[in-house]
């Protein structure tokens, strides 16, 4: 170790007398390169041997021959190459580095490692031999495999080689591979642009920069691929990426052709081997997978890599425990292989064995302090540290500690309901407590979920045996209802732990939505205006291909689609051929039989299904609101497609926020507000029942103070179309007009017609509660207020209309905790609130009044009613005296 760091003082003392670029290869290895580049491997093999019989730059040759030989896995003729040339030229840094890796390849750990070694003792001893760029970069990976900091090499090394030879692709190259190494995918993007500025059209570098791209945007991905595979028909880099990017969207036909273009290429890559694996596991062909792996392995017996890539996309398809058993194999091969243990304990935690997956996540980012990922999680274990812990035997909630109190009773009560009923539904009985984990913060739930920050249309993702949701707190300005998020994520406990998570997304998904709706109607998703336009309009997908679906959707409106299309489906068959069937398909699946070969032998052949459930969807579109002329103007159809892509990208509840103003309805429909009134009015006189007209009159009149004038459309509207949810429906609309013109009964009846279709309405709600209050209509009050709390716990009013309503209902059950919970959001009256609840408690024999009472006299010592209350529960039940001691200190 001392070696090493002696070692990295030396180059960073080379890098400060870094001043002249290296030497430009000559022409013909130049055209060597370019050959190899461009992936015409065989005659750069041609060229290399020939150059090197010639003896011509051979330092350059060699690298360039074995480099090809290692492409196209002639790994043992690399290896004669390699040691050929080191024997000649032993003190080439270049060349020690390229036998490193081809002697790993050739299964020789140790003498690779044997090489680190070399390279830095003999920079360490002379360092003035090793000034040139290529050289400084070689000494730079080398001492990252000595445990150097990674920031200091970046910083120190690779900056320094880069700005004194800025077309040394080999500098731009380990830079970006360092920050995808450590996860730090921004940093790795600026490295790879940074080096195709200088080398636009090299593979390589486009490669890099989708590897970069690849966590967080597939379509900037696919742009680097398309771009590294124009340059490089053979790359196999980018066509491994395209495969895994096609078993991810669960098209295993696309990624075994990808996967065979790479095998005409290299018959023995590792990975190729490893995704054949994957595919093999996926598709259950135990005796394909085992084949697979042993030639993954053929060359390196013990290469912890192939394991941890074959665990790592068993992971990210939800099979966790043959996920971890991979990364364990691994670990078995090379117990210091960080990427296996940093998965394990990732699939640890959401197999919910926390306590082994928490104390290897800190080992990882002990031994990595850049490690982004490591970080991240490290962090969070101390976040989570301090959540409260909540309770009942089949669930174990994590929340925060004022969330936690404030409704923590809720999320237990809820989830109970859940499981009592989907259980029952679907005959299966979930045998371990789930963990459900609760955060107020985006950022820490992105981090435990996906393992690194990001990602905030997400609302809630079930592993199997863990759920993790955002909180309200998380969602600011967005009306989301947890409870509808935690039921439909406690279905795919169910779902997933019956099919032992071999269930494709689109099923999980759409059986996810589809029980929300059964559980409450205004649950889930239901056809729209826009989604029927996308059915009518031939977007559907097609049922076997609705997984990909969700994987790159053209915009995030389309993502909200394969949600909805999803249920759909789900619907279809359920009615069809009924929920027995439904069930026998999700047994097969976890028996290992394939989704399209399970529907069709308990339905009908895929063909019939697709068919008629494009007949099915169809005729649902053209059922929304058939009195209504749903043609779409030319002069309010200008809407761009970056326009259609609002909303909220979400993994489980994908509706898009409401707004309560004409102007979301421009925004959704594409309306402009240029045109003129008068074309609008000479337009809707010849289509009197169109819907986007009529929308776009009502709120125009609305912005007009035309209220009386707007009452025609827009009840129009709601008499046509009933179903229509929203901030920017009718209903609101039409109750903006009742309020601005004093008709507070119609007010009212309008928004409970809204209330009763729309989940996520708290505006509503809130005017209702208002409205009931002042007409004493408890029932009324005591129903919006618990419709508040659904969307969001976290505020004060539905709790005091809650408690007020209650009380006056003679319902203390409902009224104690609605007090409680008020105490906990810091009333503006706790005096109140506090003897309130004290009374209620008195009520019903709860010695807890007298501390209520007291804490209202702390608060407003003079309070009459409170004082008379103290003396009631005294008279009852008298303080206890204080002992003797007591009196004498005055101590308690």
């Amino acid at each position: 170790m001392n070696q090493w760091v002696a070692g990295l003082r030396c180059g960073l003392y080379l890098a400060g007398m870094l001043l002249v670029p290296a030497s430009v290869s000559a022409v013909d290895a130049e055209d060597g390169r370019k050959e190899l580049l461009s992936g015409n491997y065989g005659r750069c093999i041609s060229l290399a041997q020939t150059a090197i019989k010639d003896r011509e730059d051979r330092e350059e040759w060699q690298l360039i021959l074995s480099e090809a030989l290692w492409m196209v896995g002639r790994y043992p003729e690399a290896r004669t190459v390699i040691t050929n040339a080191l024997a000649d030229e032993p003190w080439r840094l270049r060349l020690r580095w390229q036998a490193r890796k081809i002697l790993l390849s050739n299964g020789q750990p140790e003498a690779a490692q044997e090489i680190v070694e070399q390279i830095l003792r003999r920079v360490s001893s002379d360092p003035r031999s090793y000034q040139d760029a290529p050289s400084l970069v070689v000494f730079g990976q080398a001492a990252l495999l000595g445990n150097a900091d990674p920031k200091r090499v970046l910083e120190k090394i690779f900056d320094t080689a880069r700005k004194a030879d800025p077309k040394l692709r080999d500098v731009h190259l380990a830079a970006g591979g360092l920050a995808l190494d450590k996860h730090d995918f921004k940093i790795a993007a600026q490295k790879f642009q940074e080096g195709l500025k200088q080398l636009p059209d090299d593979p390589d570098l486009q490669f890099g920069l989708a590897q970069a791209y690849e966590p967080s945007d597939a379509a900037l991905m696919m742009a680097a691929l398309e771009a590294a595979l124009a340059r490089n028909s053979n790359h196999i880099g980018s066509l491994l990426l395209l495969a895994e990017h096609h078993i991810d969207a669960e098209d295993y036909e696309e990624a075994a052709k990808l996967l065979d273009r790479v095998k005409a290429v290299n018959p023995w890559h590792p990975d190729l081997w490893a995704y054949r694996a994957v595919l093999a596991h996926l598709q259950n062909q135990p005796d394909s997978e085992k084949t697979a792996r042993q030639s993954a392995l053929k060359f390196w017996p013990t290469n912890p890599r192939v394991d941890h890539l074959i665990g790592l996309k068993l992971s990210q398809k939800y099979r966790f425990t043959e996920g971890a058993a991979c990364q364990r194999q691994a670990l078995e091969y090379d117990p210091d292989y960080l990427p296996a243990k940093a998965q394990l304990s990732q699939d640890l935690l959401r197999l919910g064995e926390e306590a082994e997956g928490w104390e290897l996540a800190n080992e990882v980012h002990k031994k990595d302090g850049y490690d982004v990922a490591a970080y991240n999680l490290a962090d969070l274990h101390d976040k989570m540290d301090k959540l409260a812990t909540l309770t009942n035997g089949d669930f174990v909630v994590r929340m925060s500690q004022h969330e936690a109190e404030v409704y923590g009773r809720r999320v237990l009560e809820l989830l109970g309901q859940a499981r009592s009923n989907l259980c029952a539904k679907y005959g299966f009985e979930v045998q371990r407590p789930t963990i459900v984990e609760v955060f107020p913060n985006q950022a820490d739930f992105a981090v435990r979920t996906f393992g690194m920050p990001g990602n905030p249309g997400y609302l809630g993702v079930c592993f199997g045996t863990v759920i993790t949701a955002n909180s309200p707190a998380a969602n600011p300005g967005h009306a989301v209802n947890w409870q509808a998020v935690l039921w439909h994520e406690f279905c795919h406990v169910v779902t997933l732990q019956l099919t032992r998570n071999k269930m494709p997304r689109w099923l999980s998904e759409g059986i996810s939505v589809y029980e929300e709706i059964q559980a409450n109607p205004t649950w889930g998703q239901h056809m729209t205006p826009r989604y029927r336009e996308m059915v009518l309009g031939d977007e559907l997908t097609p049922v076997s291909e609705l997984s990909a679906a969700f994987l790159t959707p053209p915009s995030e409106e389309h993502l909200q689609f394969a949600y909805y299309e999803s249920s759909l489906v789900v619907e279809f068959l359920v009615q069809r051929f009924g929920t027995d069937k439904l069930k026998a398909i999700l047994r097969d699946l976890g028996e290992g039989v394939e989704i399209n070969q399970a529907i069709e032998k308990h339905t009908a052949p895929m063909a019939k299904i697709e068919k008629e459930f494009t007949a099915f969807a169809r005729e649902r579109a053209e059922k929304l609101a058939p009195g209504l002329d749903w043609e779409k103007p030319a002069f309010l159809a200008r809407r761009s497609e970056s326009e259609r892509g609002r909303g909220r990208r979400s993994r489980t509840r994908p509706n898009e926020p409401v707004k309560t103003n004409a102007d979301d309805f421009r925004n959704r429909y594409g309306i402009g507000t240029n045109d003129s009134a008068a074309t609008l009015a000479e337009w809707i006189a010849s289509h009197p029942t169109n819907f986007y007209a009529l929308t776009e009159r009502g709120g125009r009149l609305i912005e007009e103070k035309k209220f009386s004038e707007a009452k025609e459309p827009l009840q129009k509207l709601v008499e046509l179309y009933p179903a229509q949810t929203g901030g920017d429906s009718a209903y609101a609309m039409l109750a903006v007009v009742h309020r601005a013109l004093g008709e507070t009964n119609a007010e009212r009846q309008v928004l409970t017609q809204l209330a009763e279709k729309d989940h996520e309405a708290t505006d509503a709600y809130s005017r209702l509660m208002e409205l009931g209050a002042a007409a004493q209509d408890w029932p009324a009050v005591s129903q919006n207020a618990q419709r508040y709390l659904a969307v969001n716990p976290l505020v004060l009013s539905p709790y005091r209309f809650l408690a007020q309503a209650s009380e006056r209902a003679g319902e203390p059950q409902s009224a104690i905790p609605a007090y409680r919970a008020l105490l906990q959001l810091d009333p503006p009256d706790p005096a109140e609130t506090h003897f309130r609840l004290a009374q209620l408690l008195d009520r019903s024999g709860d010695p807890a009044a007298r501390r209520h009472v007291l804490q209202s006299l702390e608060e407003a010592p003079r309070y009459r009613a409170a004082l008379q209350l103290l003396l009631e529960i005294n008279k009852k039940s008298p303080p206890p005296k204080a002992n003797a001691d007591e009196k004498t200190t005055g101590k308690p």
